[in-house]
């Protein structure tokens, strides 16, 4: 499956959350990531701000890709949230 990663990311507002888009196979998807997947699996800190986060983000992008792609064959109609369980194998 080929997939892409929008450069651009955000925080949601309860920082909780990254916000990205992926691109896969022609269409747009919303997609997030949470603070503790970023926290337990790409080095963010505990508490980091969200520049932090961002760059904890941004250095995951390969993995992060992969996880989209795993969860978009499970269930290709919806948006996407992945959590640490999701890098858990």
């Amino acid at each position: 499956m080929d997939s892409t990663l929008a450069a651009e990311a955000s925080v949601s507002s309860d920082g909780k959350l990254v916000i990205f888009v992926a691109h896969i196979r022609g269409r747009a998807v919303q997609c997030s990531i949470t603070r503790e997947a970023l926290e337990r699996h790409f080095w963010a800190p505990i508490g980091a701000n969200e520049a932090r986060l961002l760059k904890a983000y941004t250095d995951g992008h390969n993995r992060i890709a992969a996880a989209v792609e795993r969860r978009m064959l499970r269930a290709p109609d919806e948006s996407i949230k992945l959590n640490a369980a999701d890098f858990s194998h």
